[in-house]
């Protein structure tokens, strides 16, 4: 009589299935592959349950209802697959530690600051490889500001992809394997024209994947764009104004958002149509998604507002 599978076996087939039918489920599936050797080394054996769910998102680092919530919910897909060969498969409820999806205040970027990080940007030192260090920090961050871009997809722009003279970026398979075209202001074009050309002038060495490069000639890390970037926050002496102790640099796409749809407000545009496209600009899976920036801040809020108040007036006249 063969033994039962271990749970971390399941979790690999279950993981081998779902990516076969076209789902990515990195973090996904590095989480899962956790749960399995959590499970595998209490010695639990039989049908998954509630109870050693509950126990293993309750084991996390960050003791909070809202990790908690997401790492259940994270669960209940492998649970219901597991039910499909083990009736007696436990599926914990939805909801059980409350809702999964909480979105804090961002930090808002006025263009004083974004001159300013522009600027300290310039400034950052370089000594050895291409010194290409500082026009590098400076185009990676004014493009955020001015596209709206998730980090990953800058850094992850080819030189095929930044196409100058159709003044558009094509993003490709980027979140929930989504690409689009982006198209960019004329000074958004002289900028990467500039960058570009500084570029050419130093690198040789046509293989270099990526249109934004290190001094090293090599794509340009995550981390230490992060870790550059916090550098940089703290000689300009920010703190956060919103549900974050610091600026971040994801904030650079909230504030883009932000301010296309308060330009919307104060020009009298359609904020419904408006949303429709930022949706499709910024990448968005779900027009909800752009829809929450109309309450993501004050301002935005006090606008949307008085655009009701307009409307109820000219429906009671």
């Amino acid at each position: 009589m063969s033994s039962a599978p271990t749970m971390q076996a399941q979790v690999e087939t279950y993981l081998a299935m779902r990516r076969s039918m076209g789902f990515d489920l990195r973090i996904e599936g590095r989480q899962l592959l956790a749960f399995a050797r959590y499970v595998d080394q209490t010695g639990h054996r039989g049908p998954l349950t509630v109870a050693i769910a509950v126990q293993w998102a309750q084991k996390s680092q960050r003791a909070t209802r809202l990790t908690w919530a997401r790492r259940i919910q994270l669960l209940r897909p492998f649970m219901q697959y597991c039910a499909q060969f083990d009736p007696e498969t436990e599926i914990v409820p939805s909801g059980l530690f409350g809702p999964v999806y909480r979105r804090l205040v961002p930090h808002i970027y006025t263009e004083a600051e974004i001159s300013a990080l522009l600027a300290a940007a310039a400034l950052l030192p370089t000594r050895t490889g291409l010194r290409l260090r500082p026009c590098t920090y400076v185009t990676l961050f004014g493009l955020l500001a001015c596209t709206g871009l998730r980090i990953s997809e800058a850094l992850a722009l080819t030189p095929t992809d930044v196409d100058l003279q159709r003044a558009a970026l094509t993003v490709r398979e980027t979140k929930f394997r989504k690409s689009r075209l982006v198209p960019v202001h004329p000074t958004t074009v002289a900028a990467l024209m500039q960058y570009a050309e500084a570029r050419r002038q130093r690198v040789s060495d046509q293989r270099i994947e990526t249109f934004l490069i290190s001094d090293r000639g090599t794509p340009l890390d995550d981390r230490t764009v992060h870790y550059t970037f916090a550098k940089l926050r703290a000689r300009l002496g920010w703190i956060g104004r919103g549900g974050y102790a610091w600026p971040r640099i994801h904030d650079l796409r909230h504030s883009w958002i932000c301010h296309a749809l308060v330009r919307a407000y104060q020009q009298q545009q359609s904020v419904d149509q408006m949303i429709d496209v930022l949706s499709t600009y910024v990448g968005h899976t779900s027009v909800s998604d752009t829809y929450w920036y109309v309450t993501a801040i004050p301002e935005l809020l006090a606008l949307a507002g008085q655009r009701f108040a307009q409307f109820a007036e000219r429906g009671a006249s």
